[in-house]
Formats: structure tokens, C-alpha cells, sequence
């Protein structure tokens, strides 16, 4: 054996115990899954690296043409050089840009451990091939079949014989170098072209038909001329009765060495569709902004004394949600969206009452006190970190449960990831110029390929993922008309990033974002049919106090007001006088109090309170007896079974509320009372559920391991693996791989006492106090009182260990 081949590592564990710390980082930090729990050495990493879940992500994670490597290898010999699978991927005539493209992939490949060895002896990881290898219940996404080795295998020697004949290729003494000629047959490019030269043209379409997949094909009990003759030499062979199969080699040969019918080693480019001015760009995102913190307020205020009950599964039911559509006037899937935006910025929540509702949080009243862009900056950086996904909402579950607004099952890790790559795609485009949909997603779909359909026929995941995003960014004001906005831009670096530069980029973002949004207005305009209009944004005084006065009749670019006796006595329930509200009107109107608005107000302010509604079950007082007179004898109120308690006093059996409704429908304006006989003054933020905090993104696998935590595992890795590969001093007894050490107490003791004499290291088994055992190789410094202290290469630090928990000790060999 030459010394380069000895040199060669024969495991992944070896390959792993040649790389530098660096290279070894790099590994647990492309696959955080393996550093949690540390591993104890490198061998223990491998294990890890290799098993079927672990692969399975990397895998998930891996680009189209990194697949297309992965899938290559798997096709190809184990161990294949370099220079085959570049033919693989490159076929005969060489793609140039498969040439130039796949250094750095199978440098990526071999730094997440996907592969390793030397560019004359790569290996896939066994996994990997596993998972990748074509096998009839799992066809590769090359559409390559068996090898002939593999098709051969459960055939006859005498069989195997007849084919390499009337192939003609001379008779062999075995069946396993018959296999071996014709395996070279085919894949010798010369011969094979003299070979297909004499096919029937029938027997040349079959091959065609058969070349890029699905290899396998259905032939009769006496199967026709053109297929006996590809038969007969091999070049389609029997795996089942009546079913046959196109060998790799073939194939190969027919696609002109290639193992994809398009390797695809550039990504595809993200294509401008339309250019606008970035000036308008802003400006359009800035108004769509403003309308999103509208419509949040909106709903949030709609919900302000209680809002919808929570479901006993959670979340809100469709009613409640087609309510709610109504309400803030959007349509379902919209509403659903804002609903779940508010939730996850921690505005909204259920508010634990026995009777449960949903209802506005205490930091939703913080938050209307906040500017308005600094309001947006909380909506929009809540949206990229969410993993709870809107868009599913009206779908079902794995377990064919509905999937509602506030509910469970609707958390997708990768949404944050989706949305911040779809907005890194925009980002790189030039600004204020839009790109086509389809470009973002085909892109997202080369980044992350397919590599399972959806069994109901639906897109993938990430793609659908993919379309929301850039529906949603749109409704957020993050992009206007299809182009990132520079608040937009400059948002993108909250998602990934820690606290402090997720602050900052926040920060930035509210900063571009504030001199586009409209400023607040201090005025409306009265008119006389009974209606106010307010041309622009109102300030938030003005807009509570107009919003409780009066009703929103429409909005727009102006929101008109309708004043009616019911909002009227709405506002006089909140504490307002008569006067109060002509002076308020007064102060903020540009044009004069209309005489029908000031007679309305004054109509409802004498009729307000006269009639008082307390409890009795409920009652209702009034000075004036021929009011009551009034309302007994009115049939329409015979549904509330009032009764005289006094010439002054009526009482019902319903309660307050329902006595309160049921009068105001009559006509009349009463007022609620407290049990000292004080008005009661009813305010529209009353309910608020107690404080909650944001639900918490779910994250997609472990989370990404810092570089203090790197250094510290890769440390750790290191000084384990030294204490499970140094050979120990001869005599001695030597465990088996991965066995504690085992000496009696004494010979422990008189070993560890030499040690400190000499100072060197030893080997030691050691088991907590949790019972969990390992192996460390530690210098003592000193032992007394039945303990040692030592320096602990595994932890890099000067530790004490009790005498009882040593398992044993071992001497290593001086080299």
C-alpha cells in the first residue's frame, strides 16, 4: 500500500480528527443539531453527523446543485474521484459552468460533513446515499436505475452467460466476472456506439423513451423483436415478471455521461419586471402603513369591552372571525392576518376569565400613546419574527382539525427565514424596482428544492410561505408596489440579528419611515346633514373623543362622521355634558356648528339620566310618574314585565343591561346607576385583559450556536477524543473503545499520587452525581482528603473530583 493511500482517512471520524478547530466550527455551525448536547469526541460526532435525522436536514438545506452533487455521488462508485463526478455533472462535452461552480460545492459538502475524503476517494455519507440512491420504491430525481451488478443479481449464471455472448463478449468462467465485462461494455463509450449502432430503430426509441427516467418498463409473457433484441445483450433486464429495467450504465451512456438532464449550478436571477421612483415607492408604503396601524387600532377598539369568546380547542370561531371581517371591513383571510398581527405584537390576547374572551392587552394602550411610525416599527418587526402563519388559517390540520384565527397548529418555523429571504431578494434589486412574483419564488425554490410533492397536490411549504410574505409586506407598508421601501430596506436587518442590532435597525427604519407618514390634523369639518368630515389623520385626543361622538360613516383619504342620538347619548354615558361637547365641537371645527347638530345634542342631554336603571333584579326610577305611566302602558314593553314598586320606582326581573337596551330601544334615555345612586360612567377602554407578553417564535431546530459556545464545544470535543485516542502505558489493561477505564480504589489512589509526583497526565473514568459516566484525561496537582484536583483538558480548567467517583486510571504512553 503506498503511503498516500495510508495516509487516507478510512472514517469520518478520521477525516474529522484531521481538520483544524476552524473547520471544525464551521461544521457546527452549518449543523447546530450536532453541538446540542456537546458531543464527547469526534468519534461520537461522526455517529451524530451520520445518523438519519440529522442527514435529513442538512439535506433540506442544501441548494439545487448541491443536491444535484449529493444525488451524483450517490449514483456514482463509492469511493468516486473527483474527475467522475464532474463527469457526472458535466457530462462528455463539460459544462463550464458545472466546472466552475462545483469546487466550492463540494468544498460546502465536505464542510458539513455530507461528504468527506480526498478528491481521489470521495465518499458520501452512508445515510446520505441511502436516502439519495435509487432504489424501485424510491426513484432518484436523476432517473437513473440499478447498476448491472445490481439488476444481475438475482439472475442465473447460465442467463448471465447468454447475455455476454450475444453481447459479444467472450465466455467467462464466472458469473461475478461476467457481470464485470459487461459493466465494462457499457460503460466504454467506443464499444457501446458499435453495439447501439446495429439496434433496430424500434429498440433506439424504447431506449430514448426509457433514458431520462423513469427507467422501468412493462413487457409481455413474448415480448416483440425490437425488445427481445435489447433483451437479450443487456441492455434491458428483468427485476420482476413482466417488468423491466434500463441500466445506470446505459443510461449514462445515453445521456452522454450526464446524471441530470439539466444540472443547474447558477441560481436563477431575479428578474426586474417594473421600475418606479423610489420617491413614489416610500410614499405608497408610507400611506399603506398608516392604513395598517388604522386597521389595527380599529379592531383592537372593536374588541375594546371584550371581545370575541375563545373557543374550548382556542382561537376564535368562524363567526366570530366573519364578525370581525365586517367590522374593520376587509375580507376574511384579511381580517385573519391583522388579527393574528396584533396578537403576535402582543396587543392582543385572551384575557383567562372563567368565561374566556379575547380583549386588548395593557401594552396596547402604551402602544397608542407611542408615535406613529414607532407604532408601525413594533407591528413590522413582530411580523418578520412570527413563526404563527395567517395564511393558513381556513386549512386543516395533519389530523384533518380547522385550523382558526388565535388557535393552535398555525406556528411554521421557517416563516421568519421565508420572510426575511424574500425581502433580502428585494433588497438586492435596485430600489424602487419591482421584480415578477414568479422570479422570487422560482429563486426560492432553487435555494431550497422540492424534494417530496405535497401529497394533496398543493405547493410547497416554503412556497406558499414565499407568496404571503410578499402579499403581506405590501399590507404592511414594508414594500409599495411590488419594490422594498428604504424603511423596508433598512428593517431587513431586524430579523436575524441579536437585541441590540435588531433595536438598532428598528430604530432606523421608524427614523426613514416618520417624515412620510401624514401629519395629524386638529380639525374637522361640521356640516349640516348631521356629519363631520376629517380630511386627513386626526390627533388622538380628537380622534377618541369624534370616535365615541360620533359614528364612522366611511372612510378614505377623508373619514366621514355621522352624529345620531345613539352616539350622542354614547358620548353623555362616558361622562361628557351637553356643554362639554358644544365647546368641543367649537374648539376643533372649521366651520360652524350646524343648528341641527347643536339641537341634537341638546334634545338627547334633556332626555339623558331622567329615567335611572339600577338593580333589583334592575329597576327604574324616574321623578316624574307619568314617564313611567308613559312606559307601562307602552306594549312594546311588556317583553321587560315591568311592575310598580312606587309611584316614582319601576322594577323587571332581567338585568341592568338588558333593562338599559330594552329602554333605549323604546325611544328613551336612560341612564345606568351605581347602589349609591350615582351615575355610572361607562369609558371605552374598560376592559383589558391582565399583562401578556408576545407568544414566542418557535424555532426551527436547535438554535444557531454563538462563537463562545463554538470555541467552548470544539474545545470539548478535542480534549474527549485525546482522552479516547491516546494509546495508555504498556502493561497495562487497555478498555474497549469507549470503556471507562477500571482499577480498585488503592491502585487508583497510588496512581494518582505518582502523577502528582511526576506531573503527568492520566486517563480517567469518572460518573457524577447525576450517574452519567465519562472519560477525561486530567493533570493532578494534588490529592487529599479524598478528593484530586487537576487540570481537566476536557474542560480546559483546574477541577476536583472525589476519589469514589473515579471508575479507575490508566497511564498514557509517553509519545
Amino acid at each position: 500500500m503506498s503511503p498516500e493511500a495510508s495516509s487516507a482517512p478510512r472514517s469520518l471520524a478520521e477525516a474529522l480528527r484531521a481538520r483544524d478547530d476552524a473547520s471544525l466550527a464551521a461544521l457546527l455551525r452549518d449543523r447546530p443539531d450536532l453541538v446540542a448536547p456537546v458531543p464527547t469526541d469526534l468519534t461520537q460526532l461522526a455517529t451524530r453527523a451520520g445518523t438519519r435525522a440529522s442527514v435529513l436536514r442538512a439535506l433540506e438545506h442544501l441548494d439545487r446543485f448541491a443536491l444535484q452533487v449529493a444525488q451524483a455521488l450517490a449514483v456514482a462508485p463509492d469511493p468516486a474521484t473527483y474527475d467522475t463526478l464532474h463527469e457526472l455533472l458535466a457530462g462528455d462535452d463539460g459544462d463550464p459552468a458545472v466546472t466552475e461552480a462545483l469546487p466550492d460545492t463540494v468544498a460546502a459538502l465536505r464542510r458539513q460533513a455530507l461528504i468527506w475524503g480526498d478528491d481521489d476517494r470521495l465518499h458520501l455519507v452512508r445515510t446520505a446515499r441511502e436516502l439519495l440512491a435509487p432504489s424501485p420504491q424510491h426513484p432518484s430525481p436523476t432517473g437513473l436505475g440499478p447498476t448491472v451488478r445490481e439488476a444481475t443479481s438475482g439472475m442465473s449464471p447460465g442467463r448471465v452467460q447468454q447475455i455476454v455472448n450475444t453481447a459479444g463478449l467472450p465466455s467467462t468462467h464466472d458469473p461475478v466476472s461476467a457481470v464485470n465485462a459487461l459493466t465494462a461494455l457499457f460503460a466504454d463509450r467506443k464499444r457501446m456506439d458499435a453495439l447501439l449502432a446495429g439496434a433496430p430503430e424500434a429498440a433506439r426509441e424504447v431506449l430514448t423513451r426509457l433514458m431520462w427516467g423513469p427507467p422501468y418498463g412493462q413487457v409481455t409473457a413474448d415480448p416483440a423483436a425490437h425488445l427481445r433484441w435489447l433483451l437479450d445483450r443487456g441492455l434491458l433486464l428483468p427485476t420482476a415478471p413482466g417488468t423491466v429495467v434500463l441500466p445506470r450504465e446505459v443510461a449514462l451512456h445515453l445521456r452522454g455521461g450526464r446524471a441530470h438532464r439539466v444540472p443547474e449550478p447558477v441560481p436563477p436571477a431575479v428578474e426586474p419586471s417594473v421600475a418606479h421612483a423610489p420617491g413614489i415607492v416610500d410614499a405608497t408604503a408610507a400611506g399603506q402603513a398608516y392604513t395598517a396601524l388604522a386597521t389595527v387600532e380599529e379592531l383592537l377598539k372593536h374588541w375594546d369591552q371584550g371581545g370575541p369568546a375563545v373557543l374550548r380547542a382556542g382561537g376564535l370561531s368562524v363567526r366570530d372571525l366573519k364578525r370581525t371581517a365586517v367590522a374593520i371591513d376587509a375580507p376574511e383571510p384579511l381580517a385573519a392576518f391583522w388579527i393574528e398581527l396584533a396578537y403576535a405584537a402582543g396587543l392582543l390576547a385572551s384575557d383567562g376569565a372563567a368565561d374566556e374572551r379575547y380583549a386588548p392587552t395593557p401594552a396596547y394602550d402604551t402602544w397608542l400613546e407611542r408615535p406613529v411610525a414607532e407604532r408601525w416599527g413594533r407591528l413590522a418587526t413582530a411580523w418578520l419574527a412570527a413563526t404563527r402563519t395567517a395564511g393558513l388559517i381556513g386549512g386543516r390540520d395533519i389530523k384533518d382539525r380547522a385550523l382558526s384565527a388565535l388557535g393552535p397548529g398555525l406556528d411554521r418555523s421557517a416563516a421568519p427565514e421565508v420572510r426575511h429571504r424574500v425581502l433580502t431578494l428585494l433588497a438586492d434589486l435596485p430600489a424602487g424596482v419591482a421584480p415578477a412574483p414568479e422570479a422570487v419564488l422560482t429563486r426560492l425554490t432553487w435555494e431550497r428544492p422540492l424534494r417530496t410533492p405535497q401529497r394533496d397536490g398543493t405547493e410547497d411549504l416554503r412556497v406558499r410561505l414565499a407568496r404571503w410574505t410578499l402579499s403581506e409586506a405590501e399590507l404592511l407598508g414594508v414594500t409599495g408596489r411590488g419594490a422594498l421601501a428604504g424603511h423596508g430596506r433598512a428593517l431587513l436587518g431586524a430579523a436575524p440579528e441579536p437585541l441590540s442590532a435588531t433595536e438598532r435597525s428598528t430604530a432606523t427604519a421608524v427614523g426613514l419611515l416618520a417624515p412620510l407618514l401624514p401629519e395629524p390634523l386638529d380639525h374637522v369639518l361640521l356640516q349640516a346633514d348631521l356629519t363631520a368630515v376629517a380630511p386627513g389623520p386626526l390627533l388622538r385626543p380628537l380622534a377618541e373623543t369624534l370616535g365615541v361622538l360620533a359614528d364612522v360613516e366611511s372612510k378614505g383619504g377623508a373619514t366621514v362622521y355621522r352624529f345620531t342620538p345613539a352616539s350622542v347619548r354614547r358620548a353623555l354615558d362616558a361622562g361628557q355634558t351637553a356643554a362639554d361637547l358644544h365647546a368641543f365641537l367649537a374648539q376643533h371645527s372649521r366651520t360652524p356648528v350646524p343648528q341641527p347638530l347643536t339641537y341634537l345634542i341638546d334634545d338627547v342631554a334633556r332626555r339623558h339620566g331622567h329615567l335611572r336603571v339600577g338593580v333589583a333584579s334592575a329597576y327604574v326610577r324616574c321623578d316624574d310618574d307619568s314617564v313611567l305611566n308613559e312606559i307601562i302602558a307602552d306594549k312594546r314593553a311588556a317583553a321587560l314585565r315591568l311592575r310598580r314598586l312606587a309611584p316614582t320606582v319601576l322594577a323587571a326581573p332581567c338585568d341592568p343591561a338588558t333593562l338599559l337596551e330594552g329602554l333605549r330601544s323604546l325611544g328613551y334615555a336612560p341612564a345606568a346607576e351605581s347602589a349609591q345612586g350615582d351615575v355610572l360612567i361607562t369609558r371605552a377602554d374598560a376592559h383589558r385583559t391582565p399583562p401578556r407578553t408576545a407568544p414566542e417564535p418557535v424555532p426551527e431546530g436547535p438554535p444557531a450556536p454563538d462563537s463562545v459556545l463554538l470555541t467552548a464545544a470544539v474545545r470539548a470535543i478535542r480534549a474527549g477524543d485525546l482522552a479516547a485516542t491516546t494509546p495508555l502505558k504498556a502493561p497495562g489493561p487497555q478498555p474497549a473503545g469507549g470503556e471507562l477505564p477500571r482499577t480498585s480504589p488503592a491502585d487508583t489512589l497510588a496512581t494518582m499520587q505518582a502523577a502528582v509526583m511526576t506531573g503527568e497526565a492520566v486517563w480517567i473514568g469518572y460518573v457524577n452525581a447525576d450517574g452519567a459516566a465519562s472519560q477525561r484525561v486530567v493533570a493532578p496537582i494534588r490529592v487529599e482528603g479524598g478528593f484530586v484536583t487537576a487540570y481537566d483538558h476536557t474542560a480546559d480548567e483546574v477541577r476536583t473530583y472525589p476519589l469514589h467517583r473515579i471508575t479507575g486510571v490508566a497511564e498514557l504512553a509517553e509519545d
